[in-house]
């Protein structure tokens, strides 16, 4: 759990009287085989400049130095049509996603049709770990502004009632293009301005004065504009990088089985190393078409990592895991660059793994100028 928050952060409010879980191998996993369809959606937050993240003592002060809206429950009640479900459009542990509509100048509730589309995440009320990650949520989304970073516009906190308004990416997940059943085939060129745009998110992370480490990376929380302009997505499990000639921060162990780096399941070490092995899991979702972890699969073909690895440094080997829906049409040399990448990241060893500006670098290279021009020319019109 935590976050952007330093270890310093108190939680102001009843929700802290509850007991924070404190080994750190003891692990809270999601599977990522068995998550529910992510649709939530939500749209870019335009800024250009490398910020560190100021992190306030108390939950108070997070809220008050905010720049977001604080919206009651009774109006997001209103935006959503009192949360009906034919307003739904995704869920999962954290809970639901509700499709809604405020007014663009003044954010009040607007009829339907009218105003702006929001998505409006309504978590359930389980207590201290759910409380936490929204607060985190509020946390680095209200002072981290970039491209390939989700919008937050607002919260609510009333009673046991907690909910994030984001603007509304209508392109839905990575997660539904790739594994949902009949969607349109994702094309060579719209993969790999994917992955860019997600190698841009977590640099950008990264690199910022205040390091932070997203621990969240996969195919559900990369949300796509009608550009296909990638936004990261759901930022309660963030966490504080380390400091000084500190090489890594130990926190309890959380993610998505087939995701999370060997070295943080094993230990709850956690650096940024362990995005990048996350990222190179993404990149062979990317490659494949298979999900990181599916348990429909027979022994080592369930992972992704396992079943691949034999295959994406040998470029006489590689179309054996290239995704069929392809038909063939894909740059030969450009996918084994890709697995190439995808292996450097997965590597078991950490220290081995590239940063992300390294696989950022790599990545634009494999685009035609052109085409990298243009990527970059619809972020800054957002």
């Amino acid at each position: 759990m935590g976050n952007c928050l330093n270890p310093s952060t108190k939680v102001d409010n009843a929700h802290s009287s509850q007991q924070e879980p404190s080994k750190a191998s003891s692990s809270t996993y999601k599977s990522s085989s068995s998550s529910a369809p992510s649709s939530q959606t939500v749209s870019s937050f335009t800024g250009k400049s490398i910020e560190s993240l100021p992190t306030p003592r108390t939950e108070f002060e997070i809220l008050s130095s905010s720049n977001l809206k604080a919206f009651t429950f009774g109006e997001l009640r209103n935006a959503t049509r009192n949360f009906r479900p034919d307003s739904l459009i995704g869920e999962g542990g954290f809970g639901y996603v509700f499709k809604g509509w405020i007014d663009e100048q003044t954010l009040a509730p607007a009829k339907p049709g009218s105003g702006i589309v929001v998505a409006v995440k309504r978590l359930k009320p389980e207590g201290f770990q759910g409380h936490k990650e929204w607060l985190t949520e509020v946390d680095c989304l209200g002072q981290l502004h970039h491209p390939n970073l989700v919008k937050l516009i607002g919260y609510c906190s009333e009673g046991d009632n907690r909910l994030l308004v984001y603007e509304f990416m209508p392109k839905g997940s990575l997660e539904n293009h790739l594994f949902r059943r009949g969607a349109q085939p994702l094309p060579w060129a719209i993969r790999m301005k994917v992955a860019i745009g997600a190698a841009r998110g977590l640099a950008f992370l990264h690199n910022a004065e205040s390091q932070i480490i997203y621990r969240d990376v996969k195919a559900s929380n990369i949300l796509l504009d009608a550009e296909f302009n990638v936004k990261l997505s759901d930022f309660g499990l963030a966490k504080a990088g380390p400091t000084g000639d500190k090489t890594h921060v130990s926190t309890q162990v959380m993610g998505t089985r087939g995701y999370a780096a060997p070295e943080y399941v094993a230990t709850g070490r956690l650096s940024v190393k362990a995005d990048v092995y996350s990222f190179g899991v993404v990149l062979l979702e990317l490659l494949s078409g298979r999900r990181a972890l599916d348990k429909s699969m027979i022994g080592a073909e369930q992972s992704l990592v396992d079943w691949a690895k034999p295959y994406i440094g040998d470029k006489r080997k590689l179309f054996r895991i290239m995704d069929t829906k392809f038909g063939g049409q894909y740059p030969k040399k450009g996918a084994f660059s890709v697995a190439s990448i995808a292996l450097q990241c997965i590597s078991n060893e950490a220290k081995q793994r590239p940063t992300m500006s390294e696989v950022l670098a790599i990545l634009e290279g494999l685009l035609d100028p052109k085409e990298l021009a243009k990527i970059n020319l619809q972020e800054q019109e957002q």
